[in-house]
């Protein structure tokens, strides 16, 4: 009886550290239940390294990159003709860029119509060049072969193909009546085929223009010229006159195509651009 109550004493009694023994094994499984839910020591190391190793990669990605890296970058899109505006970029920059590539093309297509515009005008102006050159030889071609009057301040007395007792037959040449001595030019170009006394015609000079067509200049006071020189149109070749069969001063002129029968010299003259 004693020595049952004596260990139960015991039993009652606190250990060194004064927990009862019975009290010792509740607290700890007190320990045990609330640090069951918590992670391990491991777990937790764990953890701890990714997030080390998650900010040392954002401080890598955060570090500006150098000037040549930015040089280099820029090189790279210039010769990949990339944008140089990322996918990642704000609509209105990529509006913005859109709108700067649309107008460098419509600036080298402006240039390149600029550039086509000027060569045709350089061409242009060449051919007009060209064209009023040979205008103006023509001109001066037409000028040199421009048929003149034979003389001035006359009055036509007899046209071609009148009759009467004047003639032997119908009359054959245009007459211009003038005082004697009026100068008497050549009508076109040619060369002076004869020259001299011709009988009804008095003093006559015969020009034969360079299509072949003779010209016959009659009753004239003086000659000017001699057979085998060249003339040119307007140039002095006599003096009106009145010899041979002539009741007055004036010029008899006949037009004589290609040296045969004689044709109305106003309508040669007219065809010429000469109006007697």
């Amino acid at each position: 009886m004693t020595n049952h109550r004596a260990e139960r004493q015991s039993r009652q009694h606190p250990v060194p550290d004064g927990t009862p023994v019975g009290g010792r094994r509740r607290a700890e499984q007190s320990r045990r239940h609330r640090f069951r839910h918590l992670p391990s020591l491991l777990t937790v190391a764990g953890l701890i390294a990714m997030a080390l190793a998650g900010a040392a990669a954002l401080t890598v990605n955060e570090t500006p990159a150098s000037p040549q890296a930015l040089q280099l970058s820029s090189l790279s899109r210039g010769l990949s003709g990339t944008d140089a505006v990322s996918d990642d970029a704000d609509p209105r920059e990529r509006a913005i860029s859109r709108d700067s590539e649309r107008q460098a093309l419509q600036d080298a297509a402006d240039a390149r119509l600029s550039q086509v515009a000027e060569q045709k005008a350089v061409q242009r102006n060449a051919e007009l060049q060209t064209l009023s050159r040979a205008a103006a030889a023509r001109a001066g071609e037409i000028a040199a072969n421009q048929w003149h009057l034979p003389t001035t301040g006359y009055r036509l007395t007899a046209g071609f193909g009148a009759g009467g007792g004047l003639w032997a037959s119908d009359h054959t040449g245009l007459d211009f009546a003038a005082p004697s001595g009026t100068p008497i030019v050549a009508v076109a170009n040619g060369v002076i085929t004869e020259t001299g006394s011709a009988g009804a015609y008095g003093n006559q000079t015969i020009q034969t223009l360079d299509d072949g067509t003779e010209v016959w200049y009659c009753h004239q006071t003086s000659i000017d010229v001699a057979a085998g020189q060249r003339v040119t149109s307007g140039q002095r070749i006599g003096t009106v006159g009145s010899t041979g069969n002539s009741t007055g001063p004036h010029l008899h002129l006949e037009v004589r195509p290609k040296a045969g029968d004689p044709v109305d010299p106003a309508g040669a003259l007219a065809a010429h651009g000469v109006a007697p």
